[in-house]
């Protein structure tokens, strides 16, 4: 008889040994830590980045064992988690793997714990490995935004990114070397105290919701607690994941359950360092396709915002939706989604970088007069590609432009990995992005000790010296 699937992911999380994981797992791990803190280390200044701070402050108290990205402050374990996990998400600039963004969920937890206790750069890129491959695993096994039904969209109903709680419980318990039965006693107690999946609500109003698709500090909270309280002795449901009927799969709201997902080939296939992309632009990635097209024909034809006299564009096809289509902006996070919105700083040719969602940029009167003349469509492809290749991202821009209209065409936007043509974003590409979010905050030495310290991190006896660089100057 098969083990109940709590036990074998966490006969996963407490037996895979560093000697195991392919050379290319450990690298993209050690490359989603240095770009997502990047991202954090660039938004202390945003408005959702220190509501995060605020109440991280209230939550640790006078505790100092952990930092906050890019802040003076310091706070406890789960006070800086909260904080860290707003951070890296507040300007839509981290990466996306499915089921969405992962890392803003399952990186805070772990570097906090990391920190605190002083653990190897072995162990802590280790534990990110393991964590992002159980998170894309659990994205994998359930209803997903780009799904297609019979070739048309077929966007479920219940929508959100609270599983990758499990990846965060992963990290945290391999941190602090519990063992594989606590593992599972944690997974279980996660899968009762995760947040609901409020995607679907989130992305059909406006104005949109700071809380976003998933509010990052409060998934990293529960795996914090989930592994804190299975330590001292509480014990969660052990089929929750194996009964269907009342189980997780029920009580999330997920339609499709796929178990065979979470644990075929568990310990030996690694899948998430195949489909981990990283953004180009502080926008959602739904954009970056066309924002490619974009600013690639300006450049090409050398043409100006001010000569634009039209653009229409075709891309994905689950934005169909108001988040999206809205050009009532009202706040910086209206500004993340909204296509005209961004297609309009693109033309600008601002350098992706906090900027784009400065006050200044956000209302320029010259961006949201541009906006009117945006036009967007589902792409008439989209389906049919994603059907074959669910890394494709299909989009068509036209630009009218001095009596004549400039048009382009691409598959997949930069930063996709480099399977099927994708292509990926480099290691100078990466460090590049993390100087540019980092340049005044972090002073000079302190950026270059984070850079060669994250790349080397398998190196580093004490990660601590490492995290606590990253405090604000």
């Amino acid at each position: 008889m098969q083990a109940p699937i709590a036990e074998q992911l966490a006969k996963f999380v407490s037996d895979t040994d560093f000697a195991e994981v392919p050379e290319d797992v450990l690298a993209e791990s050690k490359r989603i830590v240095l770009d997502s803190i990047g991202c954090a280390v660039a938004a202390v200044g945003e408005t959702k980045g220190q509501i995060g701070i605020q109440y991280a402050q209230a939550l640790g108290g006078d505790q100092d064992v952990a930092t906050i990205f890019g802040a003076k402050q310091r706070s406890s374990i789960f006070g800086a988690a909260f904080a860290n996990g707003e951070l890296i998400n507040a300007l839509d600039f981290d990466a996306v793997l499915p089921p969405g963004h992962v890392s803003p969920y399952v990186l805070p937890g772990a570097l906090a714990v990391a920190e605190a206790d002083q653990v190897s750069g072995r162990d802590l890129v280790l534990a990110v490995a393991i964590s992002h491959e159980l998170s894309n695993r659990f994205g994998k096994a359930m209803d997903y935004i780009r799904d297609t039904q019979d070739g048309v969209i077929s966007m479920p109903p219940i929508l959100g990114y609270t599983s990758t709680v499990f990846g965060a419980v992963a990290a945290v318990t391999r941190l602090r070397g519990v063992s594989a039965d606590m593992t599972a006693q944690a997974l279980a107690i996660a899968a009762s105290i995760t947040p609901v999946n409020s995607h679907r609500s989130w992305l059909e109003h406006i104005p949109v919701s700071t809380i976003k698709y998933t509010m990052a500090g409060p998934v990293a909270q529960a795996a914090l607690t989930a592994s804190f309280m299975a330590s001292y002795g509480h014990r969660g449901d052990p089929a929750v994941f194996d009964d269907r009927e009342f189980g997780y799969p029920r009580f999330i709201g997920t339609k499709r359950w796929e178990p065979e997902r979470l644990t075929a080939g568990l310990g030996t296939d690694w899948n998430f360092h195949r489909e981990n992309s990283f953004k180009h632009y502080p926008h959602c990635r739904a954009l970056h396709g066309l924002l490619d097209l974009l600013i690639d024909t300006l450049d090409e034809h050398q043409l100006r915002a001010s000569e634009i006299d039209a653009i229409r564009a075709w891309g994905e096809g689950h934005v169909d939706r108001s988040s999206w289509l809205t050009h009532a902006i009202s706040h910086p996070v209206d500004a993340q989604f909204s296509i005209a919105h961004g297609l309009a700083v693109g033309a600008q040719r601002i350098p992706p970088s906090r900027a784009w969602q400065s006050t200044e940029v956000v209302f320029d009167p010259d961006i949201l007069s541009l906006m009117d003349k945006v036009m967007y469509e589902v792409h008439p492809d989209w389906v049919t590609m994603i059907s074959t290749d669910p890394a494709a991202r299909p989009s068509r821009i036209e630009i009218d432009a001095r009596g004549r209209t400039f048009s382009a065409d691409l598959l997949y936007p930069r930063g996709t990995p480099g399977a099927n043509g994708g292509i990926g974003m480099s290691d100078e590409e990466l460090v590049a992005k993390f100087r540019r979010n980092a340049e005044g905050v972090l002073v000079d030495e302190a950026a270059n000790q984070v850079v060669d310290g994250i790349m080397n991190l398998e190196s580093v006896d004490d990660v601590s010296t490492v995290i606590r660089s990253l405090g604000g100057s």
